[in-house]
């Protein structure tokens, strides 16, 4: 190993570290509300400190629901999706990388006897494997980043399929804090904004179906 390349690993595990104590005293606070607050009062650096937040917290294993309402909150369906994206993106890139580069040992521990299945699909299908266990929740979210950083999957491949994959859910969940806020401004369009929140959940819910279908029908096809 270079000295460039055993420095970057100890920064990397420096900051995860700092991060992690920062999140393991303010855990039990962090909510949609709080979060969307205190992100707020950064003014022209709220989106930029809502991606940094919203990634560092996926490396931790914090549930991203709450930074994805308060993303909906904070800047509307169609910028929060966006900001939200690339949040979850960052998080779920960077635990892939601390997988494969440097937590590799720990990962396939925390992933127990589920890892060899990942793997084996991975092999099998590739990029494919990787945005069907998007849509379907075979993984929890936050474990599957550092788990498929166990495979042979390219980066790239990974990167993509990921992006692609989470949009669906990450729009309704934009949409869904959006709508909160509506409501409690007293906003008329409230409900007509949580009519939609709800309806791109369905469709969200409906996906991991449709993608086992059409799995099982490449399968047969296949044979």
């Amino acid at each position: 190993m270079s000295a460039r390349a055993a420095v970057l690993r100890v920064l990397a595990a420096l900051s995860v570290a700092a991060a992690a104590l920062w999140l393991a005293f303010d855990r039990d606070t962090i909510n949609a509300a709080s979060l969307a607050r205190a992100v707020h009062d950064l003014g022209p650096w709220a989106p930029l400190a809502h991606v940094a937040l919203f990634a560092v917290a996926t490396v931790l294993f914090v549930p991203g629901a709450v930074f994805g309402v308060a993303g909906g909150v904070m800047f509307g369906p169609w910028w929060g999706t966006l900001l939200n994206l690339a949040g979850a993106t960052l998080g779920a890139t960077a635990s892939f990388l601390l997988a494969r580069h440097l937590v590799g040992d720990w990962a396939r521990r925390k992933a127990g006897g589920r890892i060899e299945k990942l793997v084996a699909g991975v092999e099998a299908e590739g990029w494919r494997f990787v945005a069907f266990t998007r849509l379907v929740p075979l993984f929890p979210f936050n474990l599957l980043n550092y788990a498929l950083g166990l495979t042979r999957v390219p980066l790239g491949h990974y990167l993509l399929a990921s992006l692609i994959c989470m949009a669906p859910g990450t729009l309704a969940i934009a949409w869904l804090g959006h709508a909160g806020r509506s409501a409690i401004a007293g906003d008329g369009a409230a409900l007509r904004y949580a009519l939609i929140a709800l309806a791109l959940l369905a469709a969200a819910a409906f996906l991991p179906r449709l993608a086992r279908r059409l799995r099982a029908r490449t399968e047969l096809g296949a044979t």
